[in-house]
């Protein structure tokens, strides 16, 4: 066992305390009643890095949530790596499906549970465990910039990466959000999908009506948005919105059977698209409706239904513009419209997708850390999931190179119920940071 093996070893009983801590705090960015509780999570993160003596922790804020920034300077002649991380969560859904509440970490079965377990406080303490090893005094230089709005769509990103770049400005960034490819395998993501979404209203009445009276020539709005929203895929579930990209994921075999196992899909339910696997996951774009306002089953009446609104939300593929695709979604939709319709959209939002070139000194370096900390050389990967800041640190910081490792495995259920992280996965990517810096030392 090496050194920092051992020194790690010892500062993981209180760090993992300290994680359960975390993950109690009910930091969802997105809910304004939660607001307090992500200002907690910023400012114990700080109190940490003050603890190890860092020459510069803050919170920062630039009209969004706050963030922490931090600096533990380089010794002579040693380059400098920022290590990202985002300590808001999302929300939990319906308490009633979790096996124990998602904000009182629990450990069962070499696991943690709990909301952000694995997304992304995993990787904020594992930064933690890894200052700590080196009992903070890292052999290179150190940074830290820990978001707290990532799962509310970096609102003021640029906003900050603007007014602080030359505090963050490193050799290499590390984006600790990603995965590995399954328990024990670590994975390095080279490309991820872009997101565009809007709301999309439908209106073809202008009050509710007696749908006896008037069923059958005059359309309810309900009806009308769900053969709107039909026209996004074709007959085999490919989607079908003109001109967006399309690429070619990697050489990679993805089974149907894990897919089935990780994805929770029902048995006779049929997969959509064509395609390899990884190029449907990876590559093309996806769209799906993730809401629907109309009227509620307990509220129903024989009335037929005036407007209704949906959610739509398209996942882009690298090489695609987030403008240009947004564009795309609205002529889609306007041009689809059944029946002469009023259509109203609203709330456009886009992220650029990325890509990462598996290539430079540093990446070797890191590749070879992940693979001396879980014993086997990391996987290739892309994903489907959009993490659109990595496009906001290329475009800033354009000479230094850009990873994106994680510890979330593919059981993880980041976003949903019973999220949680393999614990001994958890401990390797921190020895694996470690090992990284002491590498790039040397």
């Amino acid at each position: 066992m090496s050194e920092i093996s051992e020194k790690l070893d010892e500062v993981l009983p209180r760090t993992f305390e300290d994680y359960k801590a975390f993950v109690g705090i009910p930091s969802v960015s997105s809910q304004e009643e939660h607001k307090p509780d992500v200002a907690k999570t910023a400012e114990t993160y700080v109190g940490w890095l003050k603890e190890l003596g860092a020459a510069y922790a803050e919170v920062v804020q630039e009209g969004g949530a706050p963030a922490v920034v931090a600096h533990f300077p380089a010794p002579e002649g040693k380059p400098t790596v920022c290590f990202y991380a985002h300590h808001d969560v999302q929300p939990t859904g319906d308490l009633s499906l979790w096996t124990t509440p998602p904000f009182e970490a629990t450990e069962r079965d070499g696991r943690l549970y709990g909301r952000g377990a694995s997304d992304d406080k995993s990787c904020s303490m594992a930064h933690i465990a890894m200052l700590r090893a080196f009992d903070g005094k890292p052999p290179v230089g150190v940074k830290l910039f820990i978001e707290g709005e990532e799962e509310y769509g970096s609102v003021s990103l640029p906003a900050i990466i603007e007014r602080h770049h030359d505090v963050l400005d490193s050799d290499a960034f590390i984006i600790a959000d990603g995965g590995t490819w399954e328990v024990g395998i670590p994975a390095l993501t080279t490309r991820l999908r872009g997101l565009v979404s809007v709301v999309v209203k439908i209106s073809t009445l202008k009050f509710g009506v007696h749908s006896g009276e008037f069923g059958g020539i005059v359309p309810d709005a309900l009806t009308t948005l769900c053969r709107l929203l039909a026209t996004l895929h074709d007959e085999k579930g490919n989607v079908a919105i003109e001109g967006l990209v399309r690429t070619a994921g990697p050489d990679l075999d993805y089974p149907l059977d894990r897919l089935a196992a990780e994805s929770g899909k029902l048995d006779d339910v049929q997969w959509i698209g064509e395609g390899s696997v990884v190029d449907r996951l990876w590559a093309g774009p996806s769209a799906s409706v993730l809401a629907i306002d109309a009227t509620g089953i307990s509220d129903a009446s024989n009335t037929l239904i005036p407007s209704a609104s949906a959610k739509v939300s398209v996942r882009i593929a690298p090489g695609d513009s987030g403008k240009r695709a947004l564009q795309c979604l609205i002529d889609h939709l306007v041009k689809n419209v059944p029946w002469g319709a009023t259509i109203e959209i609203s709330h456009p939002d886009f992220g650029d997708p990325g890509e990462l070139p598996f290539t430079g000194p540093i990446t070797d370096k890191a590749s070879a850390a992940l693979a001396e900390a879980f014993g086997v050389a990391p996987v290739e990967v892309g994903t489907g999931g959009s993490i659109p800041m990595i496009a906001e640190f290329q475009a800033a910081f354009p000479t230094a190179e850009i990873l994106c490792i994680g510890v979330g495995d593919p059981d993880c259920r980041m976003h949903g119920i019973d999220e949680s992280v393999d614990l001994a996965d958890w401990r390797k990517f921190a020895l694996a940071e470690a090992l990284f810096l002491e590498k790039l030392a040397s």
